[in-house]
């Protein structure tokens, strides 16, 4: 986003030193910075609906594109990595593509383990059940073959290991979900 006063000094650079002098025309250029800074301003705007990353208002277009259901009660974030999953699902299902998919929604790292009757998708760098634990699942079930199962496992924090890793203040920062057994 621009602001006026920098569309001010943009337009000023391009006018000779002398305009600098003259009140009318120092208005004028005012006059004209506020209706180019709206207009940069929108065309910016239109222009970030193009990118997944920076989509807002576009979002809807970008769902119905991908024949996504938009819900608009979940926070753009999420919306948006539903997006990301349909764009990087495409092709073959191979152990680093479901880990891509799985890794677009969850903001932290998973190991992907393949065995013949299951995918075991363990999350193994931030504590408890993901918020977005279903879009996860929704994104993994549509690129893993339907003949096979998908077990999610989880890193929970177990009461016999806090007094080796934690101080008390790191504990009672800590929400319950965060725990093996804690409501989710």
């Amino acid at each position: 986003m621009i602001t006026v006063n920098e569309m001010v000094i943009e337009l000023k650079k391009e006018l000779p030193r002398f305009y600098d002098q003259i009140k009318d025309f120092s208005e004028l250029v005012n006059a004209d910075a506020l209706v180019l800074t709206d207009l940069q301003n929108s065309v910016d705007d239109v222009l970030d609906q193009l990118f997944i990353e920076k989509t807002t208002w576009g979002l809807d277009r970008w769902e119905e594109f991908f024949g996504i259901y938009p819900d608009s009660s979940k926070p753009i974030d999420q919306r948006r990595s539903v997006l990301k999953s349909k764009i990087r699902g495409a092709g073959v299902t191979t152990v680093s593509l479901v880990k891509d998919v799985a890794e677009s929604w969850y903001n932290g790292e998973i190991e992907v383990i393949e065995m013949p009757e299951k995918v075991e998708i363990k999350f193994t760098s931030n504590y408890g059940v993901p918020a977005n634990l279903q879009d996860v699942k929704n994104a993994l079930r549509e690129i893993v073959p339907a003949h096979l199962l998908i077990e999610y496992v989880f890193l929970f924090i177990l009461i016999k290991d806090i007094h080796q890793s934690m101080t008390l203040t790191e504990v009672e920062s800590l929400t319950l979900n965060k725990f093996a057994g804690g409501d989710s």
